[in-house]
């Protein structure tokens, strides 16, 4: 019996490879002693009117975990092409966020990637859950590659910056805790969109590349606008309109990207929020090192079809910026960055007299080093710290800061010592 059960499973593995020119199984495990730490402080101290006032100094909220993904994500997938003659191919891409620490997540979900294409001299269609074009940057020019404590403040700040329909948005509320999001779709269109379709450039364009992408927000319209359903009252919430044009040639890299993500849409108040994300970034390699940039700027706006007569509430403005250097050492890869973010409100004063809070900030630098045993095996160590200003409440990960009683996020640090294998 379990010779024929084997025979069997012979037959069908042939038949998957008679099918298709390749198919590939591939995947990381990535695993880390991490530790994490966020201090706030007690900022208040005697005034006129609490001459008693006994300053609290500060507390420390603290963590040290198993982790996963802290150099190059945990992952499973599957891709495979097959020849479709005439200079076309048909290929697909399955790839599953893997939580090796714990087994909690597995091949339930193909999260990370789920595409089919076909492609030709003409370039790519690519059809699917897939990266968004104004990510790449965020990542390609990080030395970090957005993974773990090192993991540049631009990737961190936009992350929150346009989630929508109750997806977490935490990194966004603790910077604007009075600010009411549009709770009708879950997900966000930062780091991956659903129900996308992309077209990329061919590869043989003298180093050129560029892909445009749209994503449907696949919810139900109405005709006429009045007959929606309070259920339905979002029909363009989680549409996503971008695009990424770059040129790559020798050690030049440099590209850029901009986007529009649809994260609010109320028809019967009148308002569709949306997030526009402009980013351009660039590594140069000279060999003993390889330098790396990118400048940022996000937006979140309400397009009012009525505006508001007190105005409506002003656009918020996330601005950043990445320097970050590698650098190899035998086996070994040293890595290092700096990042710094800033958040806009635009106020206005009521009046001559009012004081305008101070815009939030960060900075945060990174340090790390990679040791390659092998081509697939990697030893890695990185410690980071975040410093805020102004009440911004940025992380390097773990446990956020302590708010109640009076405290003001202040620095956060961290690090990851860990192992990676790839196959």
């Amino acid at each position: 019996m379990k010779k024929s059960l084997v025979a069997l499973a012979a037959l069908a593995v042939a038949g998957v490879a008679s099918a298709q020119s390749s198919v590939t199984l591939f995947g990381v495990v990535d695993a880390s002693i991490s530790g994490y730490s966020s201090t706030s402080r007690d900022l208040n101290g005697a005034t006129f009117l609490n001459p008693f006032y006994v300053n609290k100094g500060s507390v420390k909220a603290s963590s040290r975990q198993l982790a996963n993904s802290a150099y190059n994500s945990s992952r499973l997938g599957f891709r495979g092409t097959e020849d479709l003659g005439g200079g076309l191919a048909a290929s697909f891409w399955l790839e599953a966020p893997i939580k090796n620490d714990d087994g909690s997540e597995g091949v339930a979900t193909f999260a990370r990637r789920s595409t089919v294409s076909l492609s030709g001299g003409f370039g790519e269609i690519r059809l699917g859950r897939d990266y968004t074009a104004t990510f790449w940057n965020d990542t390609v020019f990080d030395p970090f590659g957005t993974n773990g404590v090192g993991t540049n403040l631009i990737s961190t700040a936009n992350s929150g910056f346009g989630t929508f329909n109750g997806f977490s948005n935490k990194a966004f509320t603790d910077q604007f805790p009075n600010v009411a999001l549009a709770t009708n779709v879950g997900g966000s269109n930062y780091v991956r969109t659903s129900n996308s379709i992309g077209y990329f450039l061919p590869p043989n364009l003298g180093g050129f590349y560029g892909q445009l992408q749209y994503s449907f927000s696949e919810k139900t319209k109405y005709s006429p606008g009045t007959a929606t359903p309070a259920a339905d009252n979002n029909s363009r919430t989680g549409r996503y309109v971008g695009g990424r044009f770059g040129y790559a040639n020798g050690p030049l890299d440099v590209a850029l990207a901009y986007a529009s993500s649809t994260v609010g849409d109320q028809f019967y108040a009148g308002t569709t929020t949306k997030v526009n994300t402009l980013n351009l970034g660039a590594s140069y390699d000279f060999g003993p090192v390889k330098l790396f940039g990118e400048v940022s700027r996000a937006k979140n706006k309400i397009d009012y079809e009525i505006q508001p007569f007190a105005g409506g509430r002003p656009d918020i403005d996330l601005t950043g910026y990445l320097l970050g250097v590698t650098v190899p050492v035998g086996a070994g890869l040293i890595r290092a960055s700096y990042s710094s973010v800033k958040y806009d409100e635009n106020l206005v004063a009521a009046t001559p007299w009012e004081v305008l809070p101070a815009d939030k900030k960060a900075n945060k630098l990174a340090i790390g080093y990679v040791h390659n045993l092998s081509k697939r095996t990697a030893l890695y160590a990185t410690v980071a710290r975040v410093s805020n200003k102004n009440g911004a409440a940025l992380t390097v990960g773990g446990p956020a800061f302590v708010t109640s009683g009076g405290f003001t996020p202040k620095t956060s640090t961290g690090y990851d010592f860990g192992l990676r294998h790839a196959f």
